[in-house]
């Protein structure tokens, strides 16, 4: 079996006239790493690869067993004694003397005449130097490879959109629990919202969503956003712990937990009456989200959707980004983006620069308006995660939209 992205990186690789693909990573944590590995669990590790076919170097004989899983996916090993670890070691060779002969074992088994090769991952910047280094030694002249990398992610296979998809249906099963507790929720004095004989705070909800994800084997390795009133008015305040929560504030919750890949979903919630210009407000995001949600295809660029988005929030009188660059009210941020190995990746939304031409059909991304009024003291965000299908999208966050939690 070959690596099925092999035909995919030989094209990308000879747009970058660039014989091989190597990747130095820290752990299979790295998201460079992991299209590799799958959900193996490795530490240092490194892969060469190139249109036919990808090999990954580990460096401890304990991880032999995960390393062996790799090779399922079409991926060959190259283990310690390869490359003479111990020998090494005994000889007092430095950590950089040992990688760089664990890359060149890989780049013989690949077959890999010196010439440019691009260089990715995310490794210490002594390391990255070091191997810079001894790459043009030995021949080679070393190219960033964080663009080619960024492209080889964007589409995802089969197996990624699963592991995507199950990341997001804990994503939905947390939602539905912080509704519940939201509408279960009492208002006594000051307007605080009490849960129980405790009063709901911003850490209690986040640890509502952190139990499902944990039951789930997910981690939340950038936290998650569960922003009252004016925090939530600033778009990505992630909410002070011990805030209390009160009636007729906004409550904008977002949740981006990973398992290999990540979900990323965004609610907004208010507990009682809400003010006129929340409801308001709550209302064009939500037609601004069904709206472009129906417009997603293969063909339609994020920027074009973007642009709509800005003209209905601007005729309704609100200040956009695209006509007041750094506006810090109104809509400031683009419409959505790429979801992945990375909470952040391709397709970009932004009118220029990587990946930002049409949509394919296996693109993940995110549909997410806002409008945000600092000065009132609110934010309305609401955000779905799609898959690009050939004739529009499958959503994967299928939620319901509403301010008031007893309506769920």
């Amino acid at each position: 079996m070959t690596w099925p992205r092999s035909e995919l990186l030989a094209a990308l690789l000879a747009e970058e006239e660039a014989e091989a693909l190597v990747v130095l990573a820290g752990s299979s944590r790295d998201p460079d790493l992991a299209p590799f590995v799958g959900g193996a669990r490795l530490g240092e590790a490194c892969v060469v690869a190139h249109g036919g076919g990808a090999w990954l170097v580990y460096f401890t004989s304990m991880e032999r067993e995960e390393a062996a899983r790799v090779e399922v996916g079409g991926v060959g090993l190259v283990s310690p004694a390869d490359f003479g670890l111990e020998t090494l070691r005994r000889e007092g060779k430095t950590y950089e003397e040992i990688l760089a002969a664990a890359v060149k074992v890989a780049l013989d088994r690949a077959g890999v005449a010196p010439g440019r090769v691009a260089l990715a991952g995310r490794p210490a910047a002594g390391i990255a130097v070091a191997m810079a280094g001894t790459f043009e030694e030995g021949g080679w002249k070393p190219v960033s490879g964080r663009g080619l990398m960024l492209a080889l992610r964007r589409t995802k296979t089969t197996g990624e959109v699963e592991d995507t998809a199950s990341a997001a249906r804990a994503t939905v099963e947390a939602f539905e629990r912080v509704s519940r507790v939201l509408a279960d929720s009492s208002v006594r004095e000051r307007e605080e919202l009490w849960l129980g004989e405790e009063r709901l705070t911003v850490a209690r909800v986040k640890a509502l969503a952190a139990q499902v994800f944990a039951r789930h084997g997910l981690e939340q390795p950038e936290s998650c956003i569960v922003a009252p009133g004016e925090e939530g008015a600033t778009g990505h305040s992630t909410g002070t712990p011990q805030r209390v929560l009160r009636a007729g504030e906004s409550v904008v919750v977002d949740l981006f937990p990973r398992g290999l890949l990540f979900a990323d979903c965004t609610r907004t919630f208010c507990v009682g009456e809400a003010p006129e210009a929340l409801v308001r407000a709550h209302g064009l995001v939500l037609e601004a989200l069904e709206s472009s949600l129906d417009a997603v295809r293969p063909g339609v660029r994020g920027w074009t959707l973007h642009e709509r988005v800005c003209r209905l929030f601007e005729n309704e009188g609100f200040a956009v980004s695209d006509r007041n660059p750094g506006t810090q009210t109104g809509y400031f941020h683009l419409l959505g983006h790429g979801v992945g190995y990375e909470l952040h990746e391709l397709p970009s939304f932004r009118k220029t620069g990587q990946g930002t031409d049409e949509f394919v059909a296996g693109d993940v991304v995110t549909i997410e308006p806002g409008l945000y009024d600092p000065e009132a003291g609110w934010g309305v965000r609401l955000e779905d995660l799609v898959v690009v299908t050939q004739d529009g999208v499958t959503n994967l966050t299928p939620l319901p939209y509403d301010l008031d939690p007893r309506a769920w």
